[in-house]
C-alpha cells in the first residue's frame, strides 16, 4: 500500500471546497514543459503549465490554465473556466495553497510562479531569483508550438 505524503497540498475537490467557502484565496499546480528531445536525460525545462484555481466575482470556483515558455511575457495559453468544467486529468493533481494577485497573471511565466510558490509559505530555496533577471519580450505575432499547452487537451 502506498501512502501519500503529509505534506500542505491539497487534492481538487479539497482545493475547490476551501477557496469556494472562503478558508483561503488561491490554490495551483505546475508542471514542467521540456522540449521535444526526449532521449537526453540532461533536459531541463523551458516552460511550464500552471493549473491555478481562484474565485470569481459570485464567490464560485474557477480554473486559470496558464501555459508558456519561460522568460517570456507571451504566453501560448492563459484561459479561464468553470471549475466544473476542469479535465480529469486537471483534477488527477494535488493543490497547494497560495494567493494570487491579479497584475502577477500579465508577467512572465518564471515570475509568476515564483511569486505563487513564495505566497505558498515554501522556502525560497526551492527557485530561483527571476525577478532580478534580465526580461526578453516576444513580438506581438509570436506563435509557440501547440507542444506547449499539450496538444488537443489540458494534459
Amino acid at each position: 500500500m502506498t501512502e501519500t505524503p503529509q505534506d500542505d497540498r491539497l487534492s481538487w475537490s479539497q482545493a475547490v471546497r476551501a477557496i469556494e467557502d472562503g478558508r483561503i484565496e488561491a490554490a495551483f499546480a505546475a508542471t514542467p514543459v521540456f522540449g521535444d528531445d526526449e532521449g537526453d536525460e540532461n533536459q531541463t525545462a523551458e516552460g511550464a503549465r500552471i493549473f491555478l484555481l481562484v474565485a470569481d466575482e459570485g464567490g464560485d470556483c474557477q480554473l486559470r490554465f496558464i501555459a508558456g515558455p519561460f522568460f517570456s511575457a507571451a504566453y501560448a495559453a492563459n484561459e479561464v473556466m468553470d471549475a466544473d468544467e476542469a479535465p480529469e486529468s486537471v483534477r488527477a493533481l494535488r493543490f497547494m495553497p497560495t494567493r494570487c494577485e491579479e497584475d502577477w497573471l500579465s508577467d512572465q511565466l518564471q515570475l509568476l510562479l515564483q511569486r505563487l510558490v513564495q505566497a505558498a509559505g515554501l522556502a525560497s530555496t526551492l527557485m530561483p531569483d527571476y525577478a532580478s533577471q534580465p526580461g526578453k519580450g516576444a513580438r506581438s505575432d509570436a506563435v509557440f508550438p501547440i507542444s506547449f499547452i499539450g496538444g488537443k487537451g489540458v494534459h
